[in-house]
C-alpha cells in the first residue's frame, strides 16, 4: 500500500495516475516523489548535483535548486537539535577557514570564514562569526600585505575563543571532515557559506542510514 508523504495516510491512485491521500486529501505525483527520493539519496551519499542530474533524469539546474532547498531546510532543523541539547556542551573552539583555491595568496586571509564549533554529546554545532572582510580595506590600502598578514595572523591566535579538554576531540575531527568536504566545491560565495557549513554539520552528526529519513521528513511533513 502506498502511503501519503505528508501524513502517512493511505494513497489512492486517480485516473490520471496522480495519488490522493484518503486522510489529508492532498494530491501527489508518484513519479515526482520517486525523483525527489533519488535526489535526496544522492545528496546524502555526497554525489554532486551534476552527477545526480544525470542519474535522475533532471536538468543540472533542477538538481542544484533541489540541493539548495535541502540545505535551507537544514538550518532550522540543526538549530532545533542544538536547542534541545545545549545543556550537554562539552567543549568549544574557534576555526578560521579559507577556501583551498585562495590559500596561496596571503591577501585572501581577510576572505576567511570564522566560526565557533561546539561539541554537545559527541555532535557538533557551528556558529558563523562576523566576516573578517571588514578588516581588508584598511589593511591592504598601503600595499603592506605580507606585514599585515603576519600581524593579523597573530591577532587571530591571541584572540582565539576556546575551551578544550584535549587536542584529540570531536571538534578537531569535524574540522578535518569539513576541510575535506569543501574541497570538491572549489570555493563558494560568502553569502552561501553558512549553508555548506551546516550541510557538513548535518552529515557529520548523522550517518548515511539516518540522513534520508530526516530529509524526507523535513521536505514533506515539515
Amino acid at each position: 500500500m502506498e502511503k501519503c508523504i505528508y501524513c502517512g495516510g493511505r494513497l489512492y491512485r486517480l485516473s490520471d495516475g496522480i495519488g490522493k491521500c484518503a486522510i489529508c486529501r492532498k494530491k501527489q505525483s508518484p513519479a515526482r516523489i520517486a525523483r525527489q527520493k533519488r535526489l535526496i539519496a544522492a545528496f546524502c551519499h555526497e554525489i554532486s548535483a551534476k552527477k545526480a542530474s544525470k542519474h535522475t533524469g533532471v536538468t543540472y539546474v533542477t538538481a542544484k535548486k533541489f540541493y539548495d532547498r535541502l540545505r535551507h531546510l537544514l538550518l532550522p532543523y540543526l538549530e532545533e537539535c542544538y536547542a534541545k541539547n545545549n545543556d550537554k556542551i562539552l567543549e568549544y573552539d574557534e576555526y578560521i577557514y579559507l577556501d583551498h583555491i585562495k590559500r596561496r595568496d596571503k591577501r585572501h586571509i581577510f576572505d576567511a570564514h570564522d566560526f565557533l564549533t561546539f561539541d554537545y554529546g559527541g555532535k557538533v554545532y557551528n556558529i558563523l562569526m562576523p566576516s573578517l572582510n571588514r578588516y581588508k580595506k584598511g589593511f591592504l590600502d598601503d600595499g603592506l600585505e605580507t606585514l599585515y598578514y603576519d600581524e593579523f595572523s597573530k591577532f587571530l591566535k591571541i584572540h582565539r575563543i576556546a575551551m578544550l579538554r584535549s587536542f584529540d576531540n570531536t571538534i578537531v575531527s569535524f574540522w578535518e571532515y569539513f576541510d575535506h568536504f569543501m574541497k570538491k566545491y572549489k570555493g563558494v560565495r560568502s553569502e552561501n557559506f553558512i549553508y555548506y557549513l551546516k550541510e557538513a554539520e548535518f552529515k557529520f552528526n548523522h550517518p548515511i542510514s539516518e540522513r534520508e529519513n530526516i530529509l524526507q521528513e523535513l521536505l514533506w511533513r515539515g
